[in-house]
């Protein structure tokens, strides 16, 4: 089940909304009741009848597609209660030791569901007598092993409290907003709502208005950017010409960021709506100047995580800086798939980002910011490049047209491609610009300058209401007979 699907927007997500709301009156009416010392102590959480809600429909969300693996989730939750309630006693020795046990548990079943194949087929194809696993990737593995990670390490070094309820700290790391696919929610970001959030109609309205503009992203854009990058990149390979090479990846350049933020959009917006603030994961990342900055603006959870947990733990900054940025990135590349691609992948860009941090960074002030844009995009297409082919064949077959040694230089098709769907093209140039950032500022302004606020209040809730009632019927149709509708890091 995703979010971009008729049964999830018409079906789960009204029947979840439906007992949630019931669950907040009985919240209401069980903390509000006097009861005895024993209740009282239960009742510290005002939102248990919500809370129990929300896991059991997470629950749901994520055995709809995985029944087995979600049996996987709820040990991995346990493991994770017990070692933070273990890291959390007086014993120094005994903290590390609940610490290193709860880590290597979970880099272990993480390794064992994504990498035991791969490692496996690495000493087979050495000349091993090694039978090759084949083990289904359970989803969102990826995300709430990270979660638990952090989770771990943030009690331990005192920066988030230990949760003592086992169903608070099984909702933190099983809720369906972001388990699929993040972002990556540091617990102590959520620590305090999951026991006492409240939500008002702003909370609601802003986090629909959120929702479908994340919907929209993901259905109107990224949908649609997928058949051409499929057009070229999967269909047509074989006869790829220079400027189908090209057209192919710059769909797919737009289509993952699309795709990608469309998805944090929806999370971070039915977060809102149930109360809780998730941190933003993309900051219009293809208006970036250098790699860095390309790098600080795209899957912000990702980075922060492994800013935090390895690259200053390592040293950062201080001492071994470019080792520590190329062990980082290697981690990176592997984190996104058990595939040789990935792993150039993430050292293609470790090396970048080395590079940059004793040469452009230090000059970069003295260069056009034009030249700077395009040096930016043009080394994040051929990334895209790397990352899309995990097929070495396919991938020397792409770069080969890429570079100017397609088949022709140009053809109809291509041509086609381009003029019959302009205005998705144009689209995508446009949002991937801070636009709403700057429509908002700009109406926030007006308002601050106005005599009656109020007006520009009402305005603008009625242009959302618009807009949101056109965005979902828009997406509601464009999915009726939809088959290319799968989110890209669901597999990740």
């Amino acid at each position: 089940m995703i979010f971009s699907d008729l049964f999830f927007l018409f079906a789960f997500l009204p029947a979840f909304f439906l007992c949630y709301l019931l669950a907040a009156v009985g919240d209401k009416e069980l903390f509000s009741s006097r009861v005895s010392a024993l209740d009282t102590s239960q009742m510290a959480c005002r939102n248990v009848l919500k809370n129990a809600v929300l896991v059991v429909f997470s629950l749901i969300f994520y055995a709809w597609g995985e029944p087995v693996y979600v049996f996987l989730m709820l040990f991995s939750s346990l493991i994770n209660y017990i070692s933070g309630l273990n890291i959390a006693g007086r014993m120094q020795s005994r903290r590390k030791t609940a610490l290193v046990v709860g880590i290597s548990l979970n880099l272990l079943m993480l390794g064992i569901f994504k990498y035991l194949g791969f490692f496996a087929g690495i000493l087979s194809d050495l000349g091993m007598n090694i039978k090759v696993p084949n083990i289904a990737l359970p989803i969102g593995i990826s995300f709430y092993t990270f979660q638990s990670i952090s989770y771990l390490v943030d009690v331990y070094r005192n920066e988030s409290p230990v949760q003592r309820r086992y169903p608070d700290l099984l909702l933190y790391i099983s809720m369906f907003p972001q388990l699929v696919a993040g972002p990556i929610v540091r617990y102590g970001t959520v620590a305090n709502e999951i026991a006492n959030r409240r939500v008002n109609s702003r909370d609601i309205a802003d986090g629909s208005y959120r929702f479908l503009i994340g919907l929209g992203k993901k259905v109107i854009l990224a949908n649609q950017l997928s058949e051409i990058s499929d057009q070229f990149l999967v269909n047509g390979l074989n006869d790829l010409t220079t400027t189908g090479a090209w057209l192919g990846i710059i769909a797919f350049t737009f289509q993952i960021y699309f795709d990608f933020s469309g998805y944090s959009d929806m999370a971070i917006g039915l977060g809102r709506m149930l109360g809780f603030h998730f941190n933003e994961n993309f900051n219009h990342p293809y208006c970036c100047d250098t790699i860095t900055d390309f790098w600080r603006r795209w899957h912000i959870s990702l980075g922060s995580f492994f800013r935090d947990y390895v690259y200053i733990p390592m040293g950062g900054n201080r001492k071994h800086q470019a080792v520590n940025i190329l062990v980082v990135w290697f981690l990176t590349g592997m984190w996104h798939g058990a595939s040789w691609n990935f792993i150039i992948w993430g050292v293609y860009f470790g090396i970048i980002v080395m590079t940059e941090k004793y040469t452009l960074l230090k000059v970069k002030d003295n260069i056009p910011s034009p030249l700077l844009h395009l040096y930016s995009l043009l080394l994040v297409v051929i990334g895209w490049g790397i990352f899309y082919f995990d097929d070495f064949g396919r991938m020397l077959v792409f770069f080969k047209s890429f570079f100017g040694g397609g088949k022709t230089f140009d053809s109809f098709v291509t041509h086609s491609a381009f003029l019959d769907h302009f205005w998705i093209w144009v689209a995508a140039i446009v949002f991937s610009m801070p636009l709403r950032k700057t429509v908002s500022s700009f109406v926030l302004h007006r308002q601050e300058e106005s005599s009656v606020p109020s007006v520009y209040n009402a305005m603008s809730l009625i242009v959302k209401t618009v807009f949101s009632v056109v965005m979902l019927v828009v997406c509601a149709a464009l999915l009726v007979g939809a088959t290319n509708n799968a989110f890209i890091y669901t597999r990740f």
